[in-house]
């Protein structure tokens, strides 16, 4: 059985808890203010425990040849989990973390800290002010699950961040990142239209539920100047115990209707979820 005691820290941006899994030794839940952030096993951290993390999962294993190295910049750092996920199964990766949250960072790195040798630079910087000064074409990947308690900040929901993105990223690359909202998906509507004008190539990940207005909750953006493997990812998506739906070509076409782009003068943080959406104990 599982010993481990919980951790509880007030770090820059709120109250953060690693709470012990007590099915899973050396695993641990990490919370900010309440709100589940991050799941990792340390002992297997391919094993991707949140829906939208295999989602993300799913995108990161179809891109470029299958187990080799990436260059990844993932904007939004929590427990690590994605980075520590990249290195088991593509070694060799060169990673860079950006997390604004500096007080998080010394607390995972006290509490979960990365295996030698892992490849995985963490940076304490906001996520928009790092990407700004990093090379033009120097990423293969790129991850974005940047969350201000429960809601995307306002500067990561621009057009202007899109192109940013896009600068960053070489021309075979994929962006991907972790967003939330329910309908009528005022939200989500423009962060397509967003990446739509940078992109060639946009794809959306999400449950049937939410794609159906029924709740609010999590959806994946896909977006790459190179082909997507739609079909591979749909597959991988299908089978998960949570099966999610993607939408591509003319279905998120539909979805997007009428919105427009979000320019920085103009943009807003993602909506607020609903009390108990996210939340847990």
């Amino acid at each position: 059985m599982n010993e481990q005691i919980p951790v509880i820290r007030d770090t820059d941006c709120g109250t953060a808890r690693l709470l012990p899994d007590v099915d899973r030794d050396r695993a641990w839940l990490l919370t900010v203010d309440g709100a589940p952030q991050s799941y990792v096993d340390l002992d297997e951290p391919e094993h991707l425990e949140f829906e939208y993390a295999r989602r993300l999962g799913h995108v990161v294993d179809r891109a470029g040849a299958p187990g080799a190295p990436l260059d990844a910049v993932h904007l939004g750092g929590g427990a690590l989990t994605l980075p520590r996920y990249v290195a088991t199964t593509r070694p060799g990766s060169r990673q860079h973390v950006v997390e604004a949250d500096r007080g998080l960072v010394r607390l995972v790195g006290e509490h979960l800290p990365l295996p030698e040798g892992a490849g995985i630079a963490v940076h304490g910087a906001d996520a928009r002010d790092w990407l700004e000064q990093a090379p033009e074409g120097s990423a293969d990947l790129l991850v974005a699950d940047v969350f201000g308690g429960a809601r995307v900040p306002a500067h990561l929901t621009s057009v202007e961040y899109a192109r940013t993105a896009g600068r960053v990223l070489r021309a075979d690359g994929f962006y991907a990142a972790n967003l939330a909202d329910g309908a009528p998906f005022t939200f989500l509507r423009s962060q397509i239209a967003n990446f739509a004008e940078v992109f060639e190539e946009l794809a959306l990940i999400a449950e049937p539920a939410v794609l159906r207005g029924r709740r609010f909750g999590n959806a994946v953006l896909v977006a790459s100047r190179a082909p997507l493997d739609i079909a591979a990812l749909t597959r991988l998506c299908a089978a998960d115990v949570f099966p999610a739906r993607v939408e591509y070509g003319a279905s998120l076409t539909r979805l997007v209707g009428s919105a427009s782009p979000v320019r920085d003068s103009e943009a807003v943080a993602s909506p607020q979820p609903p009390d108990g959406a996210f939340s847990i104990g």
